[in-house]
């Protein structure tokens, strides 16, 4: 289970990719990607169109989405490097469902992506999360506690970690009084990649 962005952060636009679209119309903020190395970014490939419903003769209901892909992290896979954080939820319908493609306002005002189209990815900052309380891994968290992405695009924290997780960040406090945590993540890490 995916771990939950809260609105407080501190991020630079410079560490945020808007390249990417994610294969899903469920995906929520917090999920750990990596890149999709069958549809990676491409010059001149980044547009593509793709149904939006029902097909009808004489008649063409495409509408644009971007090529490239990231999907859930995994752990254990050859290739499966973090690439970031999604910072938006991807959606088809608001809490009323109606569709978001048709109301771009009320998506950008929810944080919201459209399946199809980018979905900003984090790849470094100070971010605030709520982990679900079986990725903590019996551990309590605090300040220095390294944080490891795992499978289905988890974050988890661990004692003694398998070498198939891979560090991407830090704690930097313990959790607060509903379950919040303070993490300084960075996907491209100065640190060892790989934990044994």
């Amino acid at each position: 289970m995916a771990s939950t962005l809260l609105p407080f952060r501190q991020v630079h636009e410079n560490d945020v990719v808007n390249l990417f679209a994610v294969d899903t119309s469920t995906a929520t903020r917090g999920l750990v990607v990596q890149m999709d190395t069958s549809n990676g970014w491409k010059l001149g490939d980044d547009l593509g169109t793709t149904s939006i419903n029902n097909s009808y003769n004489n008649t063409v209901s495409d509408r644009y989405n971007v090529k490239a892909r990231v999907k859930a992290c995994v752990s254990g896979v050859s290739n499966a490097t973090p690439f970031g954080m999604l910072m938006y939820d991807v959606a088809e319908t608001d809490e009323n469902g109606e569709k978001l493609i048709y109301h771009p306002r009320k998506a950008h005002e929810m944080q919201v992506s459209v399946s199809g189209q980018a979905v900003p990815v984090l790849t470094k900052g100070v971010v605030l999360v709520k982990i679900p309380t079986a990725d903590l891994r019996s551990i309590t968290p605090n300040a220095g506690t390294h944080v490891y992405a795992h499978d289905a695009g988890a974050l988890v924290l661990h004692s003694s970690p398998p070498t198939d997780m891979v560090r991407i960040g830090t704690c930097l406090g313990p959790t607060g009084a509903n379950g919040e945590l303070l993490l300084k993540l960075d996907f491209n890490g100065p640190y060892d990649r790989k934990w044994a």
